[in-house]
């Protein structure tokens, strides 16, 4: 009886044992079925992750070898544009030196230059107002020396010219009252007409 009892408390135990295995082994696979959905989820999130992080390091190498290349280019432009404009700004500071030394030359060539010009212009004025005095009419130049002060004569032929023309106005009264008294005496003697004429 004893081993009966040995026997069905090992059966006991046994039928416990195998239902708390089976309950572990559930709980287990259960687990390891959510262990297997979960590396599933990873799996899926590491290989989008991965290919994003593709797409990414294809993007930066791009921008790495486009910085790379622009540095090259600025590089390049900087040994030798920037080689160039120093050359050119020489040469310009080196024209700019020059232009300082020959612009008073210059200046004090152009103020010849204007004052040349200035006293040609006067000339060239001077010489048409005499032609134009010299193409006018001598009564109409006689007229303006004698009546007006703007011919463009010396005050002493204006003097002389206002002299002689007083002096032949004048005579030209003097002769015009010996011609008009002549008349009236030989009109008021009857000598014109009638009988004392001389025959």
């Amino acid at each position: 009886m004893a081993a009966r009892a040995r026997d069905a408390n090992a059966d006991c135990l046994a039928a416990v044992s195998t239902i708390k295995l089976e309950a572990a082994l559930n709980k287990v696979s259960t687990q390891a079925a959510q262990y297997e959905h979960q590396m599933k989820d990873l799996e899926s999130k590491l290989s989008e992750s991965l290919s994003n992080f593709r797409a990414i390091d294809s993007l930066l190498q791009e921008a790495f070898n486009g910085l790379r290349r622009n540095a090259q280019r600025a590089d390049h432009g900087l040994n030798k544009q920037v080689a160039h404009i120093t050359q050119e700004l020489e040469s310009s500071m080196e024209s700019l030196t020059q232009l300082t030394r020959d612009l008073p030359v210059i200046q004090s060539q152009v103020a010849d230059i204007r004052a040349a010009y200035d006293s040609g212009r006067t000339k060239a004025q001077s010489l048409v107002s005499d032609l134009t005095w010299l193409n006018t009419e001598f009564y109409e130049r006689w007229r303006i020396i004698i009546f007006t002060s703007a011919s463009p004569v010396s005050w002493r032929w204006r003097l002389l010219m206002r002299a002689f023309f007083f002096w032949l106005f004048l005579v030209f009264v003097y002769l015009t009252w010996i011609a008009f008294w002549g008349g009236y005496r030989a009109h008021r003697g009857g000598f014109m007409f009638g009988e004392k004429l001389m025959s």
